[in-house]
């Protein structure tokens, strides 16, 4: 199969992966990058510098909120969580996702009936 096909830029999934992760419950880090790999869009180990930039992101724009968490053994941990701005936009983002399936979906079958 060519290199070429299936391509994209499973990065631009990045931000609905962590709200969806984070629509459960509040996490850190780490975890959420241990969650988010789960979910099939990222090809490889997903990059940490690269998560974090976009929780960052996400928490100066008000889609996440963060606090430190100090309790336990080790250093303090940032723990994110949604907010009512994030579940919104995570609806949205189920929302293309639906319609982009529904495409392809259609796509799809054109092709079969041929």
């Amino acid at each position: 199969m060519s290199k070429r096909v299936g391509g994209g830029k499973p990065q631009r999934y990045v931000q609905p992966s962590l709200l969806m992760a984070l629509k459960s419950e509040p996490s850190y880090g780490y975890q959420l990058i241990q969650i988010i790999g789960e979910y099939g869009f990222m090809r490889e180990d997903v990059p940490p510098g690269m998560i974090y930039r976009h929780l960052r992101q996400m928490d100066e724009e008000g889609v996440v909120e963060s606090k430190w968490d100090s309790q336990g053994d080790g250093p303090a941990k940032r723990i994110y969580s949604i907010t009512a701005e994030g579940l919104e936009i995570l609806e949205a983002w189920i929302l293309h996702m639906e319609r982009q399936r529904n495409a392809l979906d259609n796509f799809i079958q054109r092709y079969r009936e041929q």
